[in-house]
């Protein structure tokens, strides 16, 4: 993966500024979102039941100002939006 971990997304974030020890913001949720997608990981349903709750994964309200700061050019609130819809086929 190419994140680099600087943090830059998740400074950018109106949510993580005004939860900023709640939410995990947008750079841990694409982190997570490296290992969910990846079929040889064993912990998925761990990871996304630490993904529940209110201000964990849809906390997020897609704003995107972390796809327009990452100098990377990744897209954050896409992995994110990936999550979520994982999250809500498992509650089907």
């Amino acid at each position: 993966y190419e994140c680099v971990l600087c943090a830059c997304c998740s400074t950018s974030c109106p949510s993580f500024w005004w939860n900023p020890d709640k939410f995990l913001g947008p750079a841990a949720l694409l982190q997570s979102w490296r290992f969910l997608a990846d079929s040889r990981d064993q912990a998925t349903e761990e990871r996304l039941n630490n993904l529940e709750g209110p201000f964990r994964l849809f906390r997020c309200h897609s704003i995107m100002n972390c796809v327009d700061v990452c100098p990377k050019g990744l897209n954050p609130t896409r992995a994110i939006g990936r999550i979520k819809a994982l999250m809500v086929k498992r509650s089907l």
